[in-house]
């Protein structure tokens, strides 16, 4: 097996699969022993009795024919019924378990996949697209089938009907079958030039088709974007560029095919020639009958469809290689936060929550955040103020570890975070981010998605806080309305809503939220504000503040600035030193409000 990859200078080289990766491939089948053995069995078999037709016919040129004996043709008739009945079944025991053990691969392939891209940590999906990714779980599982199941068992079949009929060969003519088999090396030699060039030839295809479907994917994906700023025609000529370029990668790949195919053929069929000839030869120095060499024909072609078969089924290996690679690519990466050996469950939180000497960075060394202290008393609410690039938001992410820090430390009631479970860690945190995004089900499902196996008094409760009810239950369907895709069904303000209703439900007892209300109307904004009072009681908060009347909820305002905490205090305490915030309030907040009073 080959695996071809880009190496750091750009440019692309075959390394060899190991034994080792052929070992990983393999373990999948282990669970299914039972059913590849009745596969096994069946196929063996089935190739077995294949092997009997031409034995048939050599016994009736050589008897029947010969002796005019219609009683040997009747029950060589009857014989040979029963043998295509037998092999029949014997297909079928072999082609059911094997197609079944197939299905089921996909499906445990697909899960293991899916649960580890679960696993990995926000940073992965920071460097990735969601369309490849979709496109591993999909298309590349089911060639990583292909290679498990249709490439064996074609494999296996193929080789016992090739080693059979050769052997049958040797029995009768051996020196007919050692002219044989000196041709065979000149179709290896041409099999193998040209499975390398497909291989190359078939991995730039896959490499392209990923490539047309990641845009596909994307535009789709910012539909409104495209339409708004009218640049379908743009959109449809990129994707049309992308796919022209997977067309002429698979014009090169089928032109390869298209050779190899036909120069196989010519061989096997001059193979064949040769035979007839050195066969006639042997049969008039009455070496061989005319039965035996009918028979040698027709096994000489069971050698050649089987021996085409084997080359045929290498080529199909080597496309299916880069898919291969591709998903144990994904199963091979770590998440970069994980648990520690005995990471503690976090049971009940009171809501300290404690940063000394944090520093954090995403790639390249260069700090986002830096010496960050900040000490939060439970039940406080901080609103974090600062312009664009400052470092709330990176700050939010290390809250839940969705990164860990690079120096110092973030603790929650005394407990180093990175001593917990990630999982009991998030359960007690809220999050309501900017950019309210909802599953494309219906609303329960999403108010659910806090808590879900809560009542319908719950979720009810739920919605009342948010604010959210009333408009629920006047949608077509109420609670059980469909809100599209990214709920797109659904006003901004309606969003942010049920998002609020999802985060009240799951009762968390640390609530981060990147308060964004300036995009929405007077009445939206004042529902919103008020489900957000109600969320943030008695909860210990952090609010990236976009609004004054946000920060005048906080009982502590944090500036951050390049990275780090240039001010903290009241509002009052921060006008009073006419710093940072004084100039963003004068600048920022002061004018939002005013705009909106207006």
């Amino acid at each position: 097996m080959i695996y071809r990859i880009r190496s750091p200078g750009g440019e692309k080289r075959d390394v060899p699969a190991t034994p080792m990766q052929w070992r990983r491939l393999l373990a999948y089948l282990t669970a299914y022993k039972l059913r590849l053995f009745l596969s096994t069995i069946g196929l063996f078999f089935a190739s077995a009795l294949s092997l009997v037709f031409p034995a048939v016919i050599q016994r009736v040129i050589d008897s029947v024919f010969t002796d005019a004996d219609i009683a040997l043709l009747d029950t060589i008739t009857l014989a040979l019924l029963a043998v295509f009945i037998l092999r029949s079944l014997a297909s079928f025991v072999q082609n059911y378990n094997l197609n079944y053990v197939g299905e089921k691969l996909v499906v445990d392939i697909r899960c293991e996949l899916y649960a580890h891209l679960q696993s990995l940590s926000i940073r992965y999906y920071n460097s990735k697209r969601v369309g490849e990714l979709i496109s591993r779980i999909s298309s590349d599982v089911t060639v990583v089938r292909t290679v498990l199941t249709g490439n064996i068992s074609a494999f296996l079949q193929q080789t016992l009907t090739l080693v059979g009929s050769v052997a049958i060969m040797f029995y009768l003519n051996w020196r007919l079958t050692l002219f044989i088999i000196v041709l065979m090396p000149i179709i290896v030699a041409v099999a193998f030039v040209l499975g390398s060039a497909i291989r190359r030839a078939s991995t730039r295809v896959q490499d392209e088709i990923a490539g047309a479907t990641v845009v596909a994917e994307e535009v789709l994906q910012n539909i409104r974007e495209v339409k708004s700023f009218v640049r379908e025609s743009y959109e449809i000529a990129r994707y049309n560029a992308a796919i022209e370029v997977a067309f002429r990668a698979a014009v090169k790949l089928l032109t390869i095919r298209s050779v190899f195919g036909p120069i196989i053929a010519f061989f096997a069929f001059a193979g064949l020639a040769l035979i007839l000839w050195f066969g006639g030869r042997e049969v008039l120095d009455g070496r061989l009958s005319a039965g035996e060499l009918i028979a040698f024909l027709i096994y000489g072609l069971t050698v050649a469809a089987n021996f085409a078969g084997v080359v045929s089924m290498y080529s199909q290996v080597q496309e299916a290689l880069g898919a291969t690679k591709r998903v144990f690519e994904i199963l091979d990466t770590q998440p970069d936060v994980r648990d520690r050996p005995k990471a503690k469950q976090l049971a009940a939180v009171k809501g300290a929550i404690c940063l000394r000497g944090v520093r954090f960075a995403y790639e390249n060394d260069q700090a986002v955040l830096s010496d960050i202290d900040l000490q939060i008393a439970a039940g406080e609410i901080i609103a974090l103020v600062g312009p664009s690039g400052a470092g709330k938001s990176t700050l939010f992410n290390l809250i839940p570890r969705f990164y860990d820090v690079d120096a110092g430390s973030i603790s929650i009631d005394g407990h180093d975070i990175r001593d917990l479970t990630q999982s009991s860690l998030r359960a007690h945190i809220g999050i309501v981010p900017q950019e309210t995004l909802l599953f494309g089900g219906s609303v329960r499902e999403n108010i659910l998605y806090g808590k879900l196996d809560a009542s319908d008094a719950e979720l009810i409760a739920a919605a009342k806080s948010a604010n959210a009810h009333d408009f629920i239950i006047e949608l077509p369907k109420g609670y059980d309305s469909i809100v599209g895709e990214r709920g797109i069904k659904l006003s901004g303000g309606q969003r942010q809503r049920v998002a609020i209703a999802r985060a009240l439900l799951k009762n968390p007892s640390i609530l981060l939220l990147d308060e964004a209300t300036s995009s929405l109307d007077n009445e939206s904004e004042q529902l919103v504000q008020e489900a957000l009072a109600r969320l943030m009681t008695n909860r210990t908060t952090l609010i990236i503040a976009h609004r004054l009347s946000t920060v005048r909820v906080a009982h502590r305002i944090a500036v951050l600035d390049k990275g780090r905490i240039i001010e903290l205090g009241t509002h009052k305490d921060l006008m009073a030193q006419r710093g940072l915030y004084a100039k963003l309030y004068e600048m920022q907040f002061r004018e939002t409000d005013l705009f909106v009073a207006e």
